[in-house]
């Protein structure tokens, strides 16, 4: 069961947020339709700003409400990182460019055509192979496209900031969770303590 903490201010904005959205929109519902058409969006769907799908959506963002990402295969960090892997063998290219890419169904059946066939995690692996299908992980850290911030991961890594720092000691993880809440005001933080650039446009584009 996931959960929340919301201070109080966020709380009461949220609440004013709310009923401000709900009076404009039943006091002057013209506005609306006119701002849903200069937005490129269809007058049916009155949706104020194309950067979220729904009224619902806008106010998980604002709260930072999100789901906890379910992936396809219970991948355990711990017994990779235990028997000697390292991170970038199966995260390729997070040293030298700004995502850290999920490994292929054809990496892990290098190991896994000899190794635990017989575990059920391993045949569900298999049988995404032997279909010719690509593994759909699901990321665990994101940012939503209208934050218009990208992560970089090379620059952190040369500056030797361990992995652990964002995504907490994988070594005592099975699947991944997020460990750390990746808010502007926790990088800022970091980048202070560093002293390096807290320019805005050193994330954001």
């Amino acid at each position: 069961m996931m959960r929340f903490r919301v201070g109080p201010a966020v709380a009461i904005l949220a609440l004013a947020g709310t009923l401000g959205w709900w009076f404009t929109r039943t006091a002057w519902p013209a506005a609306w339709q006119l701002a849903s058409a200069q937005s490129g969006t269809e007058d049916r769907s009155l949706v104020f700003t194309p950067a979220h799908a729904s009224d619902w959506d806008a106010i998980r963002d604002f709260l930072g409400v999100r789901a906890l990402p379910v992936q396809p295969i219970a991948y355990t960090h711990k017994v990779h990182l235990t028997n000697g892997m390292q991170c970038v063998q199966c995260h390729v290219g997070v040293d030298t460019g700004s995502d850290a890419q999920l490994p292929s169904v054809k990496l892990c059946m290098m190991c896994h055509q000899m190794i635990a066939t017989d575990k059920p995690e391993i045949q569900k692996l298999a049988a995404y192979y032997l279909r010719g299908e690509d593994i759909p992980w699901q990321r665990v850290y994101d940012y939503p496209r209208q934050s218009h911030v990208k992560f970089n991961h090379a620059p952190h890594i040369r500056a030797g900031v361990e992995c652990r720092v964002c995504h907490g000691d994988m070594t005592q993880q099975t699947v991944a969770v997020r460990s750390v809440n990746l808010t502007m005001g926790y990088c800022v933080d970091c980048h202070k303590a560093a002293t390096a650039s807290i320019d805005c446009n050193t994330c954001h584009f």
